[in-house]
């Protein structure tokens, strides 16, 4: 959890005195506004640790190549996000966010600290990008996610002039 206390870290300093009004405003129609960045990383982290205590459970073994996952943080590849992750139109504070931020961490501390390591090493799920993943290799994906998300972040923040 070391790259993801490391994340969890930076993102809060990188939002760290935005006025709510500013999070949630958009640089373009087409693009995220910083609080829908934000609420796309908390979701995205419960559901891994949720997929990753199920699987855990539930999945079958699979012996799979350890994947590249620090690439994650390249800009320049674009990946969707999948349903579950996508951010709504509701505007936020920034008190909300950083309360769900803290639970979704919390979630994915809980799973990390009570399943055997050599289980989550046995067991894999599919990324979209990666193929199938192992379950240790998701955790540490979170918080490369997460840095990519930063750098996203900085760009609106500068799109906004903040």
């Amino acid at each position: 959890m070391e790259i993801n206390d490391q994340a969890r870290e930076e993102l809060l300093t990188e939002i760290s005195g935005i006025s709510d009004e500013n999070l949630n405003k958009k640089p373009s129609s087409e693009e995220w506004s910083i609080k829908e960045i934000v609420e796309h990383l908390y979701l995205l982290e419960s559901n891994v640790a949720m997929m990753i205590k199920q699987n855990a459970e539930k999945g079958e073994n699979a012996t799979v190549s350890h994947k590249p996952i620090e690439a994650t943080v390249n800009r320049d590849v674009k990946v969707n996000a999948p349903a579950t992750a996508l951010p709504s139109d509701k505007f936020a504070s920034i008190n909300e966010l950083e309360e769900k931020l803290s639970t979704s961490h919390q979630q994915l501390e809980e799973v990390e600290k009570g399943v055997d390591v050599q289980l989550l090493k046995q067991k894999a799920f599919p990324h979209p990008a990666f193929g199938l993943m192992s379950l240790d290799q998701w955790i540490p994906f979170v918080g490369y996610h997460e840095k990519r998300h930063i750098l996203q972040i900085q760009e609106v923040k500068q799109k906004l002039g903040l």
